[in-house]
């Protein structure tokens, strides 16, 4: 895969992108971010969402590892973090209107584990929101934005992408 469409077809499992990250392609929206070592490794763990203060405590500890790998110049790793702010809100926002996460009605094909979408089942109906988790969405979602507009992470961004593609 060329461009700028998250690469699959590495072996995630073995390969360390701090150590290359010319493999890496930012792609669309959260792709990657279950995937990606040595990141998913120490930024997993920091991602909580349960409740607005595990929102908030989950979101600075993210900013902080953000901040961190962009001081040592390490786009992937601030970016990933990035990703992980992303995937709080979208997480949140998803069980704040549905009750236990799901959006789609029954189990998901075999051929499609694995992989997102509805693939042909029906959406479920939304749920009266849950404010709890909508709180936690909010909080999240301004940390995503904070570190999306963050100048020093649009400069890393710009440069990866016009070095690596």
């Amino acid at each position: 895969m060329g461009g700028r469409s998250f690469d699959y077809s590495l072996d995630y499992e073995s390969l360390d992108l701090r150590a290359h990250p010319e493999l890496y392609r930012v792609g669309r929206g959260e792709q990657g971010v279950l995937l990606v070592q040595p990141y998913k490794s120490e930024l997993l763990p920091l991602w909580r969402f349960a409740t607005p203060e595990a929102a908030d405590r989950s979101s600075r500890a993210l900013l902080a590892a953000f901040r961190r790998y962009l001081a040592d110049g390490d786009f992937v790793g601030a970016d990933m973090a990035r990703k992980y702010l992303q995937m709080g809100y979208t997480r949140a926002r998803r069980y704040a209107a549905h009750r236990g996460g799901r959006i789609y009605e029954g189990p998901v094909p075999e051929e499609a584990r694995g992989r997102s979408g509805a693939h042909g089942r029906p959406r479920r109906p939304r749920a009266p929101e849950d404010r709890v988790k909508a709180e936690s969405a909010r909080i999240f979602y301004r940390a995503w934005q904070e570190a999306a507009a963050d100048p020093a992470y649009r400069r890393a961004r710009k440069a990866h992408r016009d070095r690596y593609g």
